[in-house]
């Protein structure tokens, strides 16, 4: 087996819709103008490091499938990682996906100790930086990861051991500092064990302070450094935990508000998260940009009869057009992008299955993203929203939602006695119009 595994896949270009080639985008042309934007510019499409080359296929039942010549079942020696590189970059730039995303352990060979941590990942940081040169390929967010090592299994930043916590101070900085020197985007926090299995064992409170604390040092580092990207948190109200404290956007908010980091932290939402939550992907993104923390996104989906994350590659573009709609209504991305959290499935083991798996994902997004283009320069959603909350914008609306008392709000009432009824809610008209664009 060939130490480059995608040498003979040629880079993936646009053939329109009509092509039949399925190693070709049929939707996403990435220099095509989409109310005044290129489509490159609205998606910031990213590949993420660790479902596409350090998961080996495992699932709880049963061993890795996926053979390649890194062997991500195996810990990862500096050769492995090395060959894991010039192969992920590979893929990046005949994929044409112009940003990555990676967990500091997804990339590094094992280290053991920190000081071993600090030279393993400076080294593969080193050969990113190369490889970034020469081929373009961006850096979206990092991360480190504080959930897979053993010292982790009762949390990083909520663990009941400080020792712990230390440790996990040190890896994000290591992972801070190496995303700043990388040009990173973002810096995004997922606290995969930040919660509880047991309220039994469990000081909640001591645990929100702990975590609330963390994350102002982390926003301390950020400007001490000069980093300018913005600072994530990734919602999840389970799994593995039982309850996490970051459960979807709104809770997160409510922990920024309290621990004083509201314009310091925003979210990168992820669909198959918010569904986990009992929240629709679009709530989700219309939450986020109504509080003013709209980050990022991790696209993928669950599946509707397993009740956990199964990250597969998305495939509804009706109901991302509804997604898009809310991210094109809140004003797009800044530093942000859609970053596929996605994994290929444990029987697809061929090396081409990637290449399938993304260039689907993308045609789905550059379709939806079409798709809520055209219902926006249609208009007639946002002007039955518009009329639907007219009265709003009057004279007695404003008074009422700047200066009255409610004395004064019940007073109008008593001598309006008024007998006004409802308007509708024309929501099968709505939801027509929608199946008109998708």
């Amino acid at each position: 087996m060939t130490d480059r595994v995608f040498a003979d896949i040629e880079p993936i270009k646009y053939e329109g819709p009509d092509s039949d080639n399925m190693l070709a985008y049929r939707y996403y042309d990435p220099k095509r103008q989409v109310l005044g934007k290129s489509m490159e510019e609205h998606l910031r499409l990213a590949v993420c490091y660790w479902h596409s080359f350090a998961w080996p296929g495992a699932d709880i039942f049963g061993a890795g499938t996926f053979e390649r010549p890194w062997m991500p079942a195996q810990a990862c020696t500096e050769d492995m990682a090395e060959i894991k590189l010039q192969n992920a970059f590979d893929f990046f730039e005949r994929l044409g996906a112009p940003f990555f995303c990676f967990h500091d352990v997804d990339a590094m060979a094992v280290a053991n100790t920190t000081q071993e941590h600090q030279r393993n990942l400076a080294a593969i940081a080193d050969a990113m930086q190369k490889r970034m040169e020469t081929g373009g390929t961006k850096l979206l967010w990092g991360t480190a990861n504080l959930f897979s090592h053993p010292r982790y299994a009762a949390g990083a930043a909520t663990s009941p051991d400080p020792d712990i916590y230390a440790w996990a101070a040190f890896q994000v900085r290591e992972m801070l500092e190496t995303t700043h020197r990388l040009g990173g985007a973002n810096y995004v926090l997922w606290g995969g064990r930040e919660g509880y299995d047991s309220i039994l064992n469990t000081k909640l409170g001591q645990e929100l302070d702990q975590l609330g604390r963390f994350l102002n040092m982390v926003v301390e580092h950020k400007h001490k450094i000069g980093f300018t990207g913005k600072i994530l948190i990734e919602p999840k109200p389970h799994e593995p935990a039982k309850h996490q404290y970051d459960r979807d956007t709104a809770t997160v908010y409510g922990f920024l508000e309290r621990y004083g980091l509201i314009g310091e932290v925003f979210v990168n939402i992820e669909a198959n998260h918010a569904t986990l939550a009992g929240n629709s992907f679009e709530h989700e993104i219309a939450t986020a940009v109504a509080l003013g923390v709209f980050g990022s996104i991790d696209i993928n989906r669950g599946d509707p009869q397993n009740g956990w994350d199964t990250d597969q590659f998305p495939n509804d573009v009706p109901g991302l057009t509804l997604a898009l709609l809310e991210i094109l209504k809140g004003g797009g991305f800044d530093t942000g992008g859609f970053n596929f959290d996605s994994k290929v499935r444990r029987q697809s083991i061929d090396p081409v299955d990637l290449y399938y798996g993304h260039i689907g994902g993308i045609d789905v997004l550059a379709k939806a993203l079409l798709n809520a283009a055209a219902l926006i320069e249609d208009g007639r959603l946002q002007k039955f929203a518009d009329e639907r909350y007219a009265g709003w914008q009057g004279e007695f609306g404003q008074k009422a939602l700047k200066s009255a008392t409610l004395a004064e709000l019940a007073d109008h009432a008593l001598q309006a006695n008024s007998t006004k009824r409802p308007s509708s809610g024309r929501q099968e008209y709505l939801e027509n119009l929608i199946n008109r664009f998708v």
